[in-house]
């Protein structure tokens, strides 16, 4: 397990892969708002749900100056799939040696159906234009994140 990033932290830098193959790092955004989101898996149903939801919404975060990162444990090939099929218009980046999932603190112990075992933890981040975790979400749920998320950006009533 892993420590949790708590506001005020600095966010840890990554350089990852996106589903076209180019190299995408956090220090590209400086100057400018930044949501990173963990998932577990791309075209799984609840990944599915919550980056739709990021899509439906990105117009309205990116007009308040929020870019949306992506980051999963899944290769370039089915990072492609998962764009190419929910026409997702925001990075999505794979981490398969979980390195970036692990610093960031989303990956640890998980309980489903009575069973425990190590997995990503859904989890959320703002990172503010110099590099700091603004908010930090753990153990978020694939519906209505992002309709929360908005509401504690102010974004939404």
């Amino acid at each position: 397990m892993t420590e949790r990033l708590s506001p005020g932290d600095e966010a840890p830098d990554f350089t990852l892969p996106d589903s076209e193959g180019n190299e995408v790092s956090l220090r590209d955004f400086r100057g400018r708002s930044v949501v990173v989101y963990f998932y577990p898996a791309a075209s799984t149903p609840g990944c599915t749900k919550q980056a739709c939801d990021f899509r439906d919404n990105l117009a309205e975060l990116n007009d308040a100056g929020y870019q949306v990162i992506g980051i999963s444990p899944d290769k370039q090939a089915k990072l492609a799939k998962f764009v190419s099929n929910e026409g997702l218009t925001f990075p999505l980046l794979g981490d398969p040696e979980k390195t970036v999932i692990e610093a960031w603190g989303a990956y640890g112990e998980k309980k489903n159906y009575g069973k425990t075992y190590l997995g990503v933890i859904r989890s959320t981040f703002v990172v503010d234009a110099d590099g700091k975790i603004a908010h930090a979400f753990y153990n978020v749920r694939a519906t209505g994140h992002v309709a929360k998320l908005l509401r504690d950006l102010g974004l939404a009533a």
